[in-house]
């Protein structure tokens, strides 16, 4: 299970770090991302947010085998928890729930000509690169559960 953790943990870090820079087919829109972010933005937001899943990744491995210190454990919720909420906030609830004219807007131009399977809802079409990222992510936050109330992963003491 420490191995679908870390792999997960690598996924994560591996999206949020490249989405935004390599191009991916029809899975991303590298234009549209231009046209709505200047470089300078797409920088400062990709290290400020891959940091804490990197560091929290790298120490995870680290210490996959002789237990996560208490530092480590709430580096892990924290930042994952911050992610669950951005997730929700930025996607999911514009999305089913509260329209959100401005960010359907910047999403259309954004994740424009990018595949997706789920329906236009609230001006918002999630693409699959993100859908399958959040299910990554998710995955992630279910095995850090397993994983800490199980006490497999904490080092007591």
């Amino acid at each position: 299970m420490i191995s679908a953790f870390l792999g997960c943990q690598l996924l994560v870090v591996l999206f949020i770090a490249l989405h935004d820079w390599i191009p991916l087919g029809a899975l991303s829109n590298l234009a549209g991302v231009r046209t709505v972010d200047t470089a300078g933005k797409r920088v400062a937001v990709t290290l400020l947010s891959t940091l804490p899943y990197a560091i929290g990744f790298a120490a995870s491995a680290y210490y996959a085998s002789t237990g996560f210190p208490m530092w480590l454990m709430w580096l892990l919720w924290i930042s994952y928890g911050a992610g669950l909420y951005g997730m929700l906030r930025a996607w999911w609830v514009p999305y089913l729930l509260v329209p959100d004219p401005v960010r359907a807007a910047r999403y259309q131009t954004r994740f424009a000509q990018t595949h997706a399977f789920l329906p236009t809802r609230n001006g918002i079409r999630p693409d699959t690169l993100h859908v399958c990222f959040h299910a990554v992510y998710l995955v992630t936050l279910i095995l850090l559960g397993v994983l800490t109330f199980s006490g497999r992963i904490f080092a007591m003491g």
